[in-house]
């Protein structure tokens, strides 16, 4: 394969990976508002406290071998042997086929133990129905390693939507079958949960299908991963191939086991919330009315996490291209992207958190039927903010070499969220919670951007970090809490005031003023300039196109 093809094909991968990954996440962030609709706050507070659970076993099941599968396959791929990476493949999928299965059984049979531990027994149904999940997905992400090696993403893309729809299908039919039934809260959430084992085996058969015809192709009978867990390939009697050494377990696991651990510090301070939150309310008002509250505290998440799941979307341009510039020595072209990046996505995720902030209440009657929760969702915005600057400084580390720092810098802000949670949530309820997570993103984000600075590849300056962004924000939030005001005075005066449509109005018109503002405040203010923009590497310079278009720029 010529070199110019394979770089097309790897940037064509990459960009159906991203698309695929930025849908099924879209998809499984928002099934959470019918979640709540059709459920009630006390399910949503179940579901959200068992599924990081299920995420981190997912994790912890895989053992981090899809990567090591993906790196090994593609090694094998390159000296021509083809056969080596069919039998690792094999290896690490019966590995951590097992490995889901016993963490299954282990779930559903500790399922009590794992309740006391969370300080709420309301739970046990829903890890009982989450551990038919862990029999499939690790068997899942194993295949997805393997194509991923081949530098062929459309599998894994494929898979990855499947999932995900099948997933929201299933939860949502056997809500309305459940809910229609008389189902208490307990076992509605079960059903709900139900939803990610479903997903997960739709995708698994995706993938399965995909391997079938990839044995075909390759002249393979194509035979069924674990069928052929002790049969030995036929090998590639090849230059190449005799070059190619074989990986051991120990070495995938070895190049697995870190990747896990990494990936298990992303999640870490949703989990805090999950051990300390419903214990900590359960204590004061009973173990039903803590699941609703903690529902209710997660109503502003999925908002956030569609702000933060668009920079890590966004992050993985940054990595290459700062490991290119400092591979050249490149140190001016670092410290410019380092800043431009920083400085914007700190708006970003600033004028998400104060729009958020400003249409919380008309936000959550529109999305959840009632403005229970709203203060505690103003709070709750805030962390878009500091996790977009820490997703996003994270990658620049990375980039840069600094791999442990990051995931270091998450446990220190998890041990800080569970210390002011023990101190916040006995006195101000889930309120304490929201304010213990501004504080933890924040602190993450702050010693991201405090190392870039030690070492020489950040300038802050306060106009820029603080001053001028100030005057865009106050702009910001004047200009959509006005326009949704006057919407709600316009809708009430013609009869039309109070129900989630005007609620809705009032959120789409709010949104649209802030915008408007942002991006012209941007420019007069000179926070952005159509140079800077187009230094930004992958988006920068059709972004800028596009702003030019739109004479946003002088």
């Amino acid at each position: 394969m010529k070199p110019g093809t394979s770089g097309s094909k790897l940037l064509q991968g990459a960009f159906i990976l991203s698309a695929a990954a930025i849908v099924s996440k879209l998809i499984g962030t928002l099934q959470k508002i019918p979640l709540q609709n059709l459920g009630g706050d006390a399910v949503f507070g179940i579901y959200n406290t068992v599924n990081p659970l299920y995420t981190m076993l997912i994790t912890v099941a895989m053992l981090g071998l899809p990567s090591a599968i993906s790196k090994f396959v593609a090694e094998a791929s390159a000296g021509g042997n083809e056969a080596e990476g069919r039998r690792i493949l094999r290896q690490s999928a019966v590995l951590t086929a097992v490995c889901g299965i016993i963490i299954g059984i282990l779930t559903y049979a500790g399922a009590p133990v794992i309740a006391r531990i969370v300080g709420n027994s309301h739970i046990i149904p829903a890890l009982h129905t989450s551990a038919f999940g862990l029999a499939v997905v690790p068997l899942m992400a194993a295949l997805r390693g393997y194509f991923q090696g081949l530098h062929n993403m459309l599998p894994t893309a494929v898979s990855q939507v499947t999932e995900q729809s099948v997933r929201v299908i299933v939860m949502i039919a056997l809500l309305l079958y459940l809910t229609g039934s008389g189902a208490g809260a307990a076992e509605i959430a079960a059903g709900a949960m139900l939803g990610s084992a479903a997903g997960g085996a739709a995708g698994l058969i995706v993938m399965l299908l995909f391997w079938r015809r990839h044995g075909r192709q390759s002249g393979q009978a194509g035979p069924a991963v674990s069928a052929a867990a002790g049969a030995e390939p036929p090998r590639l009697h090849t230059a190449a191939a005799g070059r190619t050494k074989q990986a051991t377990r120990g070495q995938l696991l070895a190049y697995g086991l870190p990747v896990m651990l990494g990936a298990l510090a992303v999640p870490l301070i949703g989990l805090v919330d999950v051990f300390t939150v419903p214990r900590l309310l359960s204590s004061a008002v009973g173990e039903a009315a803590s699941m609703a509250q903690f529902g209710i505290y997660n109503r502003g998440l999925p908002l956030v996490q569609i702000v933060t799941m668009l920079a890590t979307s966004l992050s993985v341009v940054f990595i290459p291209a700062l490991a290119e510039a400092k591979y050249r020595g490149d140190d001016a072209l670092i410290r410019t992207r380092c800043s431009l990046s920083l400085r914007w996505f700190w708006l970003l995720g600033l004028a998400a958190s104060v729009g958020l902030a400003v249409l919380a209440e008309p936000v959550n009657v529109a999305l959840y039927g009632d403005a229970a929760g709203s203060g505690t969702m103003i709070w709750l915005a805030f962390t878009a903010a500091g996790g977009t600057v820490s997703i996003i400084s994270a990658a620049l580390l990375q980039g840069l070499g600094a791999v442990r720092a990051p995931a270091l810098h998450l446990l220190a802000a998890a041990v800080l969220k569970a210390a002011l949670n023990l101190l916040l949530v006995p006195q101000q309820g889930i309120t304490g919670a929201a304010i213990a997570s501004v504080a933890a993103h924040g602190f993450a984000a702050a010693l991201n951007v405090l190392l870039l600075y030690r070492q020489g590849y950040l300038r802050l300056r306060i106009a820029d970090a603080l001053l001028r962004p100030a005057l865009l924000l106050a702009g910001l939030g004047l200009a959509a809490a006005a326009v949704s005001s006057g919407t709600a005075l316009a809708l009430t005066a013609a009869g039309l005031g109070g129900g989630r449509m005007a609620s809705l109005a009032q959120t789409l018109l709010g949104v649209l003023a802030g915008c408007a503002v942002f991006a012209l405040g941007a420019v007069r203010l000179r926070l952005l300039s159509e140079s800077e923009l187009r230094q930004l590497p992958g988006f920068g310079p059709k972004l800028a196109d596009k702003l030019k278009q739109l004479r946003l720029f002088p």
